[in-house]
């Protein structure tokens, strides 16, 4: 079922990104409550910004990113963390904060838009691929 569109914010305050936090922690478990607020401050400081969707006194939809640049794509938008709450899913949210994240990409002359998603999330592969963005790569990491 298609829900209205809703505006999309970036949230600034501490109250804005409170209110993003259960949201992502749906995606996020380990991030304590406590931590939150400090951790999107310190991400901040290296351009990540955290968008939202808000219906009522609730995020519905939260989506962090950043632009970036490299040699392999030029200037990027990458998506660090895009979810829409388990009791609001199939609304259409997803879709809308995406489409928004590519508005606003083109609007700062980003060639493209980017991001990992982990192997056991095939709901959202389901989901990313439907609204055009196929599997490019695998993604390597280890600890040090």
């Amino acid at each position: 079922m298609q829900n209205q569109l809703k505006t999309i914010h970036i949230a600034n305050t501490n109250q804005q990104m409170s209110l993003c936090c259960p949201v992502m922690q749906e995606l996020r478990p380990s991030i304590k409550t406590d931590d939150f607020i400090a951790r999107i401050k310190l991400q901040q400081e290296s351009g990540y910004q955290l968008a939202f969707i808000q219906q009522r006194e609730s995020a519905v939809a939260v989506a962090g990113f950043r632009i970036n640049q490299n040699l392999t794509w030029g200037r990027f938008l990458y998506i660090d963390d895009l979810v829409t709450g388990a009791a609001y899913r199939s609304n259409g949210y997803g879709s809308q904060m995406l489409n928004w994240l590519k508005g606003y990409a083109k609007e700062m002359h980003c060639d493209e838009i980017h991001l990992d998603s982990g192997l056991q999330r095939l709901d959202a592969h389901r989901f990313y691929e439907r609204e055009g963005m196929p599997k490019t790569s695998y993604h390597f990491a280890t600890s040090v």
